[in-house]
């Protein structure tokens, strides 16, 4: 039964403004359920490969066996909790998510608290902006959207409104939409 609880940033790396979540969640919680928290919190839809990097070690879910896996560089974290990576207030690590849109992450661990019988955990105490849409280039790739977004004459303007509909609001975050989402 878990007694230590996280929290935990997580922040998109390279954009600014900042997009950003904050969230509680156990100590104990494996990585592969972490991975569905990031994605929950965030606003990803799990459809790309993804991986943690610690200290220039890479920690992903081993699909199959096969001869291009290096065990020198790779860990299988299927076992792993999240506590194996992170145990000290401060201590960093990097999440990858899609491989070409190479979406990374900094997940700091801020602080190391007691459980609340009070809550359920994971909870999303507070973030800022909406997430950016899947395969839309990486940080490059939906910085350049914005742009074209604030310009109704630019030659995109259309295609991306049709893409991301009329109501997509970059700003957006909905807290009580995301901890939905996690206590299903």
């Amino acid at each position: 039964m878990t007694k230590e609880i996280f929290q935990i940033q997580i922040a998109l790396k390279e954009f600014k403004p900042k997009i950003w979540r904050r969230i509680l969640i156990p100590s104990d919680y494996l990585l592969s359920d972490f991975h569905m928290v990031i994605q929950k919190t965030m606003g990803w839809t799990n459809s790309h490969l993804h991986q943690f990097i610690k200290n220039r070690t890479f920690y992903t879910v081993r699909l199959q066996e096969d001869d291009f896996w290096d065990e020198m560089d790779n860990v299988d974290y299927k076992k792993m909790k999240i506590s194996d990576l992170l145990n000290k207030e401060k201590e960093k690590i990097v999440y990858e998510y899609d491989f070409g849109d190479s979406w990374e992450h900094v997940i700091v661990l801020e602080k190391i608290l007691p459980k609340d019988n009070n809550l359920n955990y994971p909870v999303c105490l507070t973030g800022k902006m909406n997430c950016p849409p899947e395969d839309c280039g990486g940080v490059w790739g939906y910085t350049d959207m914005l742009e074209v977004l604030k310009d109704p004459d630019h030659k995109e303007y259309e295609s991306f409104i049709e893409w991301l509909g009329e109501e997509f609001d970059p700003e957006f975050f909905d807290k009580n939409k995301i901890n939905k989402l996690l206590g299903q």
